[in-house]
């Protein structure tokens, strides 16, 4: 019976198949192109060419304007630090009226950051060397949040010719209490920042 009820559903379904179908396919021709297609070049359609950093050798600030500085950090101080990251880097800057191939901005300013550090203490429970032998070890985590003061460093690089930006990093450090640490801070944070460059 069952064979039977299922070859008749199979038979049924195979009948639905062959009657007409009521969709056409159809379709509208495509409009014609206008005129000015055939002479206009679309940027957007062609990936952009990879940029050439090997074409940059100097540099100058960005409007003429050192980096601002700090309450702890002088203008001129971390305008030193960059300079001496660039320098490193085969970029010499300018101090002529010559245009520069970049120009360079910096940003030192100070943020807070919450850190979390977890602590796992542990407790065992049971009978020593000399008893059955039985027991058993658990830790227990705890989690404790601190916030912290970080030095953050960003350097922005812009084309002089298009003055459209070209690379830009940014990095942080712990700044010490005392002014040789400080400055060793902004080292570190420089050179982070500067370790991206040139993009590979």
């Amino acid at each position: 019976m069952k064979s039977r009820s299922a070859l008749l559903m199979v038979c049924l379904g195979l009948a639905a198949c062959q009657s007409n179908n009521p969709y056409v396919a159809s379709s509208n021709p495509l409009p014609p192109a206008p005129p000015q297609a055939a002479t206009t070049f679309d940027r957007s359609a062609y990936p952009a060419p990879p940029r050439d950093y090997a074409r940059y050798r100097s540099w100058a600030w960005l409007n003429g304007q050192m980096p601002p500085g700090t309450v702890w950090a002088d203008s001129a101080q971390v305008a030193e630090v960059v300079s001496n990251a660039l320098d490193q880097r085969g970029l010499r800057p300018l101090h002529d009226n010559r245009p520069a191939d970049v120009l360079i901005s910096a940003d030192l300013h100070m943020e807070t950051r919450l850190r979390q550090v977890q602590d796992d203490y542990g407790y065992y429970g049971g009978y020593g060397p000399y008893g059955p032998g039985y027991g058993g070890y658990a830790s227990v985590p705890v989690v404790r949040t601190y916030s912290e003061q970080v030095l953050v460093v960003q350097v922005n690089m812009f084309d002089a010719q298009s003055g459209q930006p070209v690379w830009s990093a940014s990095a942080e450090s712990s700044p010490g209490g005392n002014e040789s640490k400080r400055n060793d801070a902004i080292r570190e944070a420089v050179e982070k920042a500067m370790s991206a460059y040139p993009p590979s």
